[in-house]
């Protein structure tokens, strides 16, 4: 019975391995906008789908991250500033959008944007620290999706989001997994909203790669910044001591745990884009597939457990 059982699972994986080879045809005449390619996934994808021969819009927050961009790629690739916070910057990019794809509309959207800080435990934050990522990784997302979806319904095509695990589970406090919850609410929502339309809407969930979102000296120096306008009934309840522990464990973890391989993400990305039969969901990363997912899925009791052992406790914890 085992072994059917097996032989099963194997043909299952087969049969998928097998239908998701086909790729969509005419990549020319497929333009895809990405947000977020001043660097990390976003610029790799960006450069990327240009080497595959896609019509690339990719987007970034600076006139630098534009130049090196279009350096890096050929003259087909075009660049645009944005800022997803900003409803002008994001209409205009539309609209800069709409006069390059014309009639056949965009193939895909990339929501790729996408910031790390402030990140601490909430009793540390104010509302306007929430507002700040929120702005970015969820209303930002939003906005952009909801722009250009008349071009991509147009053209029958895709939308791309990049959440993360930390949207299936929040091990830390602070926005960035209620950001990235809002992400994957979003996403399912969108899914079934525009199957009727013919359009796939996936998402990519990432575990931890080397970007600037796990960059040690920027959560750092955003950690401390935090510290420092902390009452100093907060600070006494952590203790003097407990900075200096989060920074060891970020210092001996975020040095470590990141995959410096991006190519993983983005090849998911790619695949999400190109696809005749692209998957719902991506989960990109060894530590995703065999740690973060499964454990989203354990009894809360047990994930608790495990996530509250390898916790610095404040100094003044009651347990």
């Amino acid at each position: 019975m085992f072994l059917y059982l097996l032989g099963l699972v194997a043909f299952l994986y087969l049969y998928r391995w097998y239908r998701e080879r086909e790729r969509v045809g005419n990549k020319s005449d497929k333009y895809v906008f990405i947000t977020g390619c001043d660097s990390g996934f976003g610029n790799l994808l960006a450069r990327h789908l240009d080497k595959l021969g896609f019509c690339v819009i990719a987007s970034c927050f600076t006139e630098k991250g534009e130049e090196e961009l279009r350096k890096a790629s050929s003259e087909r690739l075009l660049t645009v500033h944005l800022d997803v916070t900003k409803t002008e910057s994001v209409d205009k990019a539309a609209a800069f959008i709409k006069t390059k794809v014309g009639e056949k509309g965009l193939w895909a959207v990339v929501n790729n944007a996408g910031v790390s800080v402030p990140s601490a435990n909430c009793d540390w934050l104010t509302i306007e620290d929430y507002k700040s990522m929120l702005d970015v990784n969820l209303n930002g997302v939003i906005a952009v999706t909801l722009s250009v979806l008349p071009m991509i319904k147009k053209a029958r095509g895709r939308v791309v989001n990049v959440a993360s695990v930390f949207g299936r589970i929040s091990p830390v406090g602070g926005p960035y997994s209620v950001s990235k919850y809002g992400v994957e609410a979003f996403n399912d929502s969108l899914r079934r909203n525009m199957a009727p339309f013919g359009v796939k809407v996936l998402c990519i969930e990432p575990g931890f790669f080397k970007t600037s979102v796990t960059d040690v000296e920027i959560l750092g120096k955003s950690i401390q910044k935090l510290w420092d306008k902390l009452p100093q009934e907060t600070k006494e309840e952590y203790g003097n001591g407990f900075l200096d522990k989060v920074n060891t464990v970020m210092m001996e973890k975020l040095k470590t745990m990141p995959d410096g391989d991006l190519m993983k993400v983005v090849n998911c990305m790619e695949h999400a884009i190109s696809a005749v039969h692209p998957r719902t969901r991506y989960s990109p990363g060894w530590d995703a597939k065999f740690f973060w997912l499964p454990l989203s899925y354990m009894p809360t009791c047990i994930a608790d457990y495990i996530l509250l052992k390898e916790a610095i406790k404040p100094e003044k914890a009651v347990v």
